[in-house]
C-alpha cells in the first residue's frame, strides 16, 4: 500500500495480530507500525551488510506527512520527504540508525560533564590553591559553555566567552581562563572523548600582560582588617598581612607545622654585647608545601600567634582532631571567590563605593615595599621573609647561592616584629587588640 494522508488510516491488524508492519510500495524501508493496543509509529527499516536496523520516526498522524518551519525557522520536513531522504542516505552507504545512536551518546558529552572528570583529575594533581583556580575558570568562567556537546565547542563560542571575561574581569583573568580551557581541551584528547579532534582555544586572542604593582594604601590595609572578620577567611587575611606568605600557605595550614625552633646566639660586633638565644614561634613550611619548594620558617610576632591561638580546634567526624587549622572536611580553607565577594560588599558599603580591585596576593607585595619603604628592612631580609631565594635582592642568587646559607633568621624576627608594631599603628583606629599584642 501507499501510505499517504489519506491512506494509512486503511491499515488494519488481522484477528490475532497483535503487532505488524505495513510498507510503503514506493520507498524502500518505510513503513507503519500497528499494535493491538491502538498506537501506530512511522519506522524506517534497512539493512547494512547482515545487520538489520529500524528507526522510530515519531507517531503516525495525518500532520506528520506536512512540512512545518519551527520559530527558528528551521524546516522538519514531512514523513515521506524524511523517509525519501533516508533511503538516499542508505543507497550512499550511510549509516543513519547508528549515527543518530551515536549522536545520542555524544549529546551526554556536554562541556560540563567532562568537565567534571577534567576536575577530578586535576584535584589529584595540584596543590589546593592552584587547583581551586583552575576550578573556579572551569564553573564560573566558562559557564555559558556548559551546555554545550564538547565535541561541538567551536573557536568562535571560545573567544564569544573570553571576551566576556576580558570585559568583566581583566585581561589577566581572559588569559588564565584560556590557559585553563586548552588545557582542559588537550586532556579531553589524550583522554580520546569521541569527537575533539582539535584544540578549539588555538588561535584564539591572547592579551599581552604586564606585571602586576598593586601597592594597598593604608586606608585600604585598615578597611580590609576591619571588615575581615574573624572567620577562616577573615583570619588568614590578617594572618598573610602579619607574615606576607602566600594564601595557599596559610589556607591549607597544619597545625603540626606550628612550632618553636631556637634562634642561636650571636656575637656582638665591634665590642658589642653578645645577643642571647631565644625561642622563637613559627610556622615550619616543609618544601612541599613552598612554591621553589624549599623548606621555610616564618617567625611569628605576638599578634600573629594570638591569632592563630585563637582559633579552635575542630573534630573529624571519628572524633579525632582535624589537622588543618582552617576549613572544613579533608582539606584546608577553600572558597576563596565567594568570602571575598562578601568582604568586598562590606567594604563598598563602609566605604560608600567599591574598592580598587585587589586580590590577596596584593597584601604580600605590600608588606615587602612598605617594610622596605617605611620600616629601613635590608633588602635580603625582606626576601628572606617572602622565600625568595633566587631574586637579585636576596643574595643567594647565582654563586652567592652557594656560599651564603644564612637564615637571617634573628633579622627576619626584628622585622615581623616591627612590621607587626606598624600594621597595628595602621588598623589602630578599629583594632586595639592588635596594637597590644604587637607591642
Amino acid at each position: 500500500m501507499k501510505l499517504t494522508a489519506k491512506g494509512f488510516g486503511s491499515a488494519r491488524l488481522r484477528a490475532g495480530e497483535t503487532d505488524k508492519v505495513f510498507f510503503d510500495d514506493d520507498i524502500p524501508g518505510f513503513g507503519l507500525r500497528v499494535r493491538a493496543g491502538g498506537s501506530r509509529g512511522w519506522i524506517f527499516q534497512y539493512s547494512i551488510g547482515t545487520k538489520q536496523r529500524r528507526m522510530s520516526l515519531g507517531s503516525a498522524t495525518p500532520e506528520s506527512f506536512k512540512s512545518i518551519r519551527d520559530v527558528d525557522g528551521r524546516v522538519k520536513l514531512g514523513i515521506r520527504e524524511q523517509a525519501a531522504h533516508l533511503h538516499a542516505r542508505v543507497k550512499l552507504g550511510e549509516d543513519p540508525a547508528g549515527e543518530k545512536t551515536e549522536s545520542r551518546k555524544r549529546a551526554g558529552d556536554t562541556f560540563e560533564a567532562i568537565a567534571k572528570k577534567f576536575l577530578a583529575a586535576k584535584k589529584a594533581a595540584n596543590r589546593p590553591g592552584t587547583y581551586e583556580e583552575i576550578e573556579r575558570h572551569v564553573l564560573k568562567h566558562a559557564k555559558p559553555l556548559h551546555g554545550l556537546q564538547t565535541a561541538k565547542i567551536s573557536r568562535r563560542d571560545v573567544a564569544e566567552m573570553l571576551g566576556t571575561v576580558r570585559t568583566n574581569s581583566g585581561p589577566v583573568a581572559a588569559n588564565r581562563v584560556r590557559s585553563t580551557l586548552s588545557d582542559f581541551f588537550g586532556w579531553a584528547m589524550s583522554e580520546g572523548i569521541e569527537g575533539i579532534e582539535a584544540n578549539p582555544v588555538a588561535g584564539t586572542t591572547k592579551t599581552k600582560e604586564t606585571g602586576r604593582e598593586r601597592v594597598l594604601k593604608e586606608f585600604e590595609l585598615r578597611l580590609i582588617w576591619k571588615h575581615a572578620g574573624d572567620d577562616d577567611h577573615g583570619t588568614i587575611l590578617k594572618l598573610m598581612m602579619l607574615t606576607g606568605q602566600r594564601a595557599d600557605e596559610i589556607a591549607n595550614l597544619s597545625r603540626f607545622e606550628i612550632a618553636k625552633v631556637e634562634v642561636q646566639k650571636k656575637r656582638g660586633e665591634d665590642g658589642a654585647p653578645d645577643q642571647p638565644a631565644l625561642e622563637i614561634d613559627v610556622i615550619d613550611l616543609p618544601g612541599e608545601r613552598t612554591k621553589n619548594k624549599r623548606p621555610h620558617l616564618v617567625p611569628l610576632s605576638a599578634a600573629a600567634k594570638a591569632l592563630l591561638d585563637a582559633r579552635p580546634q575542630r573534630a573529624n567526624t571519628d572524633g579525632s582532631l582535624r589537622e588543618f587549622v582552617f576549613g572544613i572536611g579533608q582539606g584546608g580553607f577553600s572558597g576563596w571567590s565567594r568570602c571575598k565577594e562578601r568582604l568586598d560588599e562590606r567594604i563598598e558599603k563602609d566605604l560608600g563605593r567599591p574598592l580598587e580591585h585587589w586580590r590577596p596576593h596584593d597584601l604580600r607585595r605590600t608588606m615587602s615595599t612598605k617594610m622596605g619603604d617605611d620600616l629601613d628592612v635590608l633588602p635580603h631580609v625582606v626576601e628572606a621573609i617572602l622565600n625568595h631565594v633566587s631574586s637579585l635582592q636576596s643574595g643567594k642568587r647565582g654563586v652567592g647561592g652557594v656560599y651564603n646559607k644564612a637564615l637571617y633568621l634573628r633579622e627576619r624576627v626584628v622585622a615581623l616584629n616591627r612590621w607587626a608594631q606598624h600594621l597595628a599603628a595602621i588598623v589602630s583606629e578599629n583594632v586595639v587588640s592588635l596594637r597590644e599584642a604587637a607591642s
